[in-house]
């Protein structure tokens, strides 16, 4: 329950608490006749006695732990390296002469904007990715609306039976918390696992393929024969079709680019190591929180779990993946062909 801070009483009146007491009225008369609490008169009058006055006294100002100086210091370490952690700072900061706690030196951080959080992990970028990025964003930064919609974007994921890796929150008395209703059962290696390729565009999800057995060149081959035009059929993506894959060696291998070739498909060059450049892989999160939702018991059920969940992806879902794309391509350009939020 939360405390209210009482109001403090005006200064005017204060002083007629005073007068009342040097003219010889008692507590209860004073409390009585200005309508104030005994206590209060009391705690007002000991004040004028210690003090010899009713007026707020100026709190005392403890002297900072941590100087200035001494947590630009610390700012100027975490510039160099936001990796330190914080018992290391800790040992700078008694370096330079200035011991504290961990408690102080996190709140001096916060005070400079800085708050310790969980990393984000990021494909590893070379100098030559990031090239690579800025100039692919900057090649594609002016396509219409009408090419990127008729862009038909593929991936190929791994879901594992129990492999989510998200919270889930239960109601709970306490202590019940290992009790099975309240558990989220894990097994090792995720309880097995399949591999799915799928593709979509502006109009919607299309195909959904479960990868048999391991991928080489001629499955891949296989799979885009009986699955990319028929896809691009269905969404009406019209014959000029645009489609995007990444740079894995079956990809971009002699029969792959052979088919590809013969059925008139444009094929982004596409930088590497650029998930986030994919609208596709919010729609693979997507796929994987609805279907573990549903708590598939095994394969069999993994697999018409993830077929019947693909089918019902909205269309707006896709919409407004692939309307991202430029702003994908700005935020490159934006981090010099670093990492991006996507």
């Amino acid at each position: 329950m939360r405390i209210m801070r009482s109001k403090e009483l005006p200064e005017e009146l204060r002083d007629r608490i005073v007068a009342r007491h040097r003219s010889g009225q008692g507590y209860k008369k004073i409390s009585a006749a200005l309508k104030v609490p005994k206590s209060t008169v009391a705690s007002i009058i000991l004040k004028w006695k210690t003090f010899g006055t009713t007026r707020t006294l100026p709190t005392a100002v403890h002297p900072a732990k941590l100087s200035y100086r001494g947590r630009r210091a610390l700012v100027k370490e975490i510039k160099k390296n936001p990796k330190i952690t914080l018992a290391e700072l800790q040992r700078c900061s008694q370096e330079m002469g200035e011991s504290c706690r961990k408690s102080t030196i996190t709140a001096a951080l916060h005070q400079s904007g800085l708050y310790g959080r969980v990393a984000c992990r990021k494909p590893l970028l070379s100098a030559k990715h990031r090239t690579a990025r800025m100039e692919f964003a900057k090649r594609h930064l002016k396509d219409s609306e009408m090419v990127i919609n008729k862009t038909l974007w593929s991936d190929e994921t791994k879901i594992e039976l129990f492999g989510l890796n998200s919270k889930w929150y239960v109601w709970r008395q306490p202590g019940t918390v290992h009790h099975l209703s309240n558990t989220i059962p894990t097994v090792k290696h995720g309880g097995g696992s399949i591999m799915l390729w799928g593709c979509f565009s502006a109009a919607g999800a299309g195909r959904l393929v479960v990868i048999e057995r391991k991928m080489n060149a001629a499955k891949y081959r296989d799979i885009l024969d009986k699955n990319l035009l028929q896809s691009a059929k269905d969404l009406r993506l019209g014959r000029r079709l645009t489609f995007q894959q990444d740079n894995c060696p079956k990809h971009t291998a002699k029969i792959t680019k052979e088919w590809l070739y013969n059925n008139s498909a444009t094929v982004l060059k596409w930088p590497s190591q650029s998930p986030d450049l994919n609208p596709i892989e919010h729609l693979w999160r997507d796929l994987k929180m609805a279907v573990h939702q549903r708590l598939p018991s095994n394969l069999t059920e993994l697999e018409r779990i993830c077929k019947e969940e693909w089918q019902r992806i909205p269309k707006s879902r896709c919409e407004k993946l692939v309307a991202s794309f430029p702003r994908r391509l700005m935020a490159v350009l934006a981090q010099k062909g670093a990492s991006t939020k996507y």
